[in-house]
């Protein structure tokens, strides 16, 4: 993809590659795209396995957020960014479809942990070695080039 030439904002800095602590705006704007990009990319790969987004990252969320121990609806509700009750109605949807299941804590009865069920488990495997290849193929690049180009002073 050709480069476009660097060029002076109104406040003296630069839109590549310019002064330290200058913002990269093309870089920003490109990676923010590529976010998006893989963003769409995950929500129709998981269209296609069957799911939704939302059960996609709530099987993810409740593989990879928790740690130690099983995850809690709350934590599910705080990993996806939603209200407990909208949690607990999506929990009891993947409970239905087979991709989860619920069982007390051992140590608190009044508390519901989560667990992938082995259909839920493949689907999760299936999903984020896609969107692994996504990552690796697209946003990687984008990714570096921002971070080194908004570097503060006294980072390397």
């Amino acid at each position: 993809m050709p480069q476009p030439k660097q060029r002076r904002t109104t406040a003296g800095t630069t839109t590549r590659g310019g002064a330290a602590g200058a913002v990269d705006y093309e870089a920003l704007a490109r990676f923010r795209y590529q976010l998006r990009t893989f963003l769409a990319f995950s929500e129709q790969a998981a269209k296609q396995a069957g799911l939704t987004p939302q059960q996609h990252q709530a099987l993810l969320g409740i593989k990879g957020f928790v740690r130690p121990g099983p995850a809690t609806v709350g934590d599910i509700a705080r990993f996806l960014l939603v209200r407990h009750h909208s949690a607990v109605e999506l929990v009891d949807r993947m409970v239905k479809l087979g991709l989860i299941s619920r069982f007390a804590d051992p140590e608190d009865g009044r508390r519901v942990l989560l667990k992938l069920t082995q259909k839920g488990e493949r689907k999760l495997q299936s999903l984020s070695r896609k969107n692994v290849e996504e990552l690796r193929r697209a946003a990687s690049p984008a990714l570096r080039r921002l971070l080194k180009s908004s570097s503060q002073p006294g980072e390397s």
